[in-house]
């Protein structure tokens, strides 16, 4: 039954003890990269109107056309095209390479040998 106190005693004592610790100040966290970045600080988000949203989102328009045609039908993939090209300019917009990391294209056009 001692024992049993004393095992008791000591895990009170340990909650008691983490209770007690002073509040530390918020320090930068090391980020990766990916996802949020805990450092900023949290901003809620706005809602968006469907007007915004269809501006902002050329392919919503689309898809929704999509879903009428018939499937893969020479319409349907008409649709599909511009789908896939708006998606394609998107990220091409997005993306960036940097520029010492392209090799620089010959001016004029070179043919080697294989001799």
């Amino acid at each position: 039954m001692i024992r049993y106190g004393f095992i008791l005693l000591t895990f009170c004592t340990a909650l008691l003890g983490g209770a007690g610790a002073p509040a530390q100040e918020r320090r930068p966290i090391a980020w990766d990269g990916l996802g949020k970045d805990p450092n900023r600080p949290h901003v809620a988000k706005r809602r968006v109107t469907d007007h915004a949203l269809t501006a902002s989102d050329p392919n919503q328009e689309r898809e929704r056309v999509l879903g009428t045609l018939r499937p893969y039908s020479e319409a349907w993939w008409a649709v599909h095209d511009e789908i896939q090209a708006e998606n394609d300019r998107q990220l091409g917009s997005k993306l960036v390479i940097c520029p010492r990391c392209l090799e620089p294209s010959p001016r004029e056009d070179v043919t080697g040998s294989i001799r």
